[in-house]
């Protein structure tokens, strides 16, 4: 679950359809992206983060190695 995104929708006061409709793709499409299931494309990512505001890249990072190597640089 992409706990982040339902947030960032629902501070712009949007619905899962409003999101879609704005990014030019099913609700369904939404639907799962939000919950995880699926990773958009990279077009798909720009049009989701211009709407919702926010750097699309986020998509796309390993959040899991980011901790590990924050881990890392504490030791």
């Amino acid at each position: 679950m992409r706990t982040w995104l339902k947030e960032l929708r629902e501070k712009k006061g949007m619905t899962q359809s409003q999101v879609a409709e704005n990014c030019e793709i099913s609700r369904s499409y939404y639907t799962h992206i939000e919950n995880g299931t699926k990773t958009p494309t990279v077009k798909v990512a720009k049009k989701i983060a211009s709407v919702l505001d926010f750097n699309w890249t986020i998509f796309f990072k390993d959040e899991r190695s980011l901790k590990e190597q924050n881990e890392t640089a504490s030791a």
